[in-house]
């Protein structure tokens, strides 16, 4: 599992990425993680960048990439 890193949105409380499996780990503010899977580096780059990561998360990432919720609590 990648190292989660706080960000600051009202969407998202910590994102996580494994350059080696190019998952994308994702801890919402609702307290539910979920795992994008064969996200491009790039991509997760650009969501750090963001402006709003909540919005880049819509548009980008979500409905785009594979995914499953990661069971259990992550703590940050």
């Amino acid at each position: 599992m990648a190292t989660l890193i706080p960000v600051d949105s009202s969407m998202i409380d910590a994102v996580g990425y494994d350059k080696k499996t190019k998952e994308l780990e994702v801890l919402f503010s609702s307290g539910k993680t979920y795992c994008y899977k064969d996200v491009p580096l790039k991509v997760y780059k650009e969501l750090m960048d963001a402006d709003s990561k909540g919005s880049y998360m819509r548009d980008a990432i979500i409905d785009v990439y594979s995914y499953h919720q990661v069971k259990g609590k992550r703590r940050k």
